[in-house]
């Protein structure tokens, strides 16, 4: 069976938002391009798949932006290359490496996590813990960032049942930023 990760930048307070201040630095873009690179697929709900593609997709001439800094261009890349699965009831087609998820979406990742091939990955908010609720996430990446949002959307706010986590990697980067590795484990 194929592991499924949740990835996402979070703040002290719990903020996922994606304007909550948690920028990457260049380390932290190095990081965020590695985890990219290591998934066979990336899983969004439409609205990170939408907020992703504005920021991250290859213009159509080529360039990228010139807000985009040359250490950035790897991530933009890397994720521009990857595949990507949009899980959406309101879209009726998607592209950029793209293939739709429409209907029970629990069922469909299922289905992906029995297919043969690598790790895949789940980033967002709402998507992530529908997920968590059915107990399809196998492991959870949490960058923490020394930073309070005091505000926006919580990491996994609503969870129906507690989840119980084992730490089994911590990485400490020169921004202050920490990243946490988790798996589920057994009450």
């Amino acid at each position: 069976m194929r592991p499924l990760r949740y990835a996402i930048n979070v703040t002290l307070d719990g903020c996922v938002h994606h304007e909550a201040g948690v920028a990457p630095d260049e380390e932290l873009m190095q990081f965020w391009t590695d985890q990219i690179r290591a998934a066979d697929a990336e899983i969004y709900g439409r609205v990170t798949y939408e907020m992703m593609e504005s920021a991250w997709r290859r213009p159509a001439d080529g360039v990228w932006p010139d807000w985009m800094s040359e250490w950035e261009q790897p991530f933009a890349d890397a994720l521009d290359r990857a595949k990507k699965y949009v899980a959406s009831s309101t879209l009726t087609s998607v592209d950029w490496n793209s293939e739709l998820i429409q209907g029970d979406v629990v069922e469909a990742v299922r289905r992906l996590k029995e297919q043969p091939g690598g790790p895949l990955s789940v980033g967002g908010e709402k998507l992530a813990r529908e997920l968590t609720d059915h107990g399809l996430i196998d492991e959870y990446l949490f960058v923490v960032h020394p930073i309070l949002a005091g505000h926006g959307p919580r990491l996994l706010d609503g969870l129906h049942e507690r989840v119980r986590l084992e730490l089994v990697d911590r990485r400490e980067f020169g921004s202050g930023a920490v990243a946490h590795t988790f798996r589920s484990a057994a009450f």
